[in-house]
């Protein structure tokens, strides 16, 4: 499980989706448009994240709205960014 997590975070387009949805929760298309991608780009991405239980949805009406899954995948993130700045 480790691995895995770090292999999703291993990908640019999913830390610029977590980094988005860091500062706010968004549906699929606001996502897209921040980010200038394909929706369903977004979307597989999204999907890949949520298995992980790096994000979570939730419903209104016809859309979903994602969000980090707690303040440990923040934390995660922040960890490895501080690492990096540390050792270069």
């Amino acid at each position: 499980m480790i691995a895995q997590v770090y292999k999703a975070l291993s990908d640019p387009t999913r830390i610029k989706i977590l980094h988005l949805l860091f500062h706010q929760e968004c549906a699929v298309t606001a996502i897209a448009e921040q980010l200038e991608m394909n929706q369903s780009t977004i979307s597989h991405q999204l999907k890949y994240l949520k298995q992980l239980r790096l994000v979570k949805s939730r419903r209104e009406k016809t859309r979903y709205y994602y969000s980090p899954d707690d303040d440990h995948v923040r934390t995660l993130l922040e960890q490895t960014i501080k690492h990096i700045q540390h050792t270069s």
